[in-house]
């Protein structure tokens, strides 16, 4: 009995000194980390304005109202120009209005096919349009369809061995509809390649081609020419972006 006791007692007083023992032994401090920061979405919401350029071809049908078809030609060359807009973002769709104005000298002679020794001479100087936006973005792509209304500036001429009898220059206005892709570099900063088509009809800002002083002292050579005309347009450019969501 009593070596039961002394057991008792010894393994009492020893397992109390290690439980003491391990009260007393520091423990390691707390580990604290850092929450994961918080990514911000890209958002298309806010403004922008840029620049672009790229090549454009405009086909020209010429038709005198007593005449009739005086002939076609294409003219090509390059565009450049500037833009501006706002987009709003809805969920993953993207709404916004863009206008946009670019100048050219796309110029192309080509021979009269009612009178052989006159050939139809024309240069576009100028697009601009303003247009609704509607596109679909994937985080910082957006891909988007584009239509509204449309105005290019032409000068137009009949020569003779390349030099001009009559001239007329024109302001006419029509209707375009585009597509295009826009990627986000930054969050100020975006790139975009867009095709778009205009059509200008004949039956607008019709001007009559007059004679120039030194050959019939501006008496009008050809009373109601008009001319349809369908330009495409392929280009390229850069925004600068600016509004809600944008870091620099």
């Amino acid at each position: 009995m009593k070596k039961l006791l002394i057991g008792g007692l010894a393994a009492t007083v020893f397992g109390g000194s290690a439980f003491s023992a391990d009260l007393a032994r520091p423990r390691p401090a707390p580990v604290y980390r850092a929450p994961p920061p918080v990514i911000a979405l890209f958002t298309w919401t806010g403004c922008y304005v840029g620049g672009n350029g790229g090549g454009l071809w405009a086909h020209r049908d010429w038709n005198d109202a007593v005449v009739g078809e005086f002939g076609s030609n294409t003219a090509s060359g390059a565009v450049g120009g500037v833009q501006g807009g706002c987009n709003y973002q809805v969920g993953s769709w993207v709404f916004g209005v863009q206008g946009d104005y670019d100048w050219s000298n796309a110029n192309n002679n080509t021979a009269n096919v009612v009178f052989p020794a006159l050939s139809d001479q024309s240069r576009l100087k100028s697009l601009a349009s303003v247009t609704g936006r509607v596109g679909y973005g994937w985080d910082r792509f957006l891909g988007y369809v584009k239509g509204g209304g449309a105005w290019e500036k032409s000068d137009f001429s009949v020569q003779v061995a390349g030099s001009s009898i009559a001239t007329a220059s024109a302001t006419k206005s029509g209707w375009t509809i585009g597509v295009g892709g826009e990627y986000a570099f930054l969050d100020w900063l975006t790139g975009f390649i867009e095709y778009d088509y205009y059509k200008f009809d004949n039956n607008n800002n019709n001007n009559a081609l007059v004679c120039t002083a030194a050959v019939c002292g501006g008496v009008a050579a050809f009373g109601n020419v008009g001319v349809t005309t369908n330009v495409n347009v392929v280009k390229a450019g850069l925004n600068f972006k600016f509004g809600p969501g944008t870091r620099y």
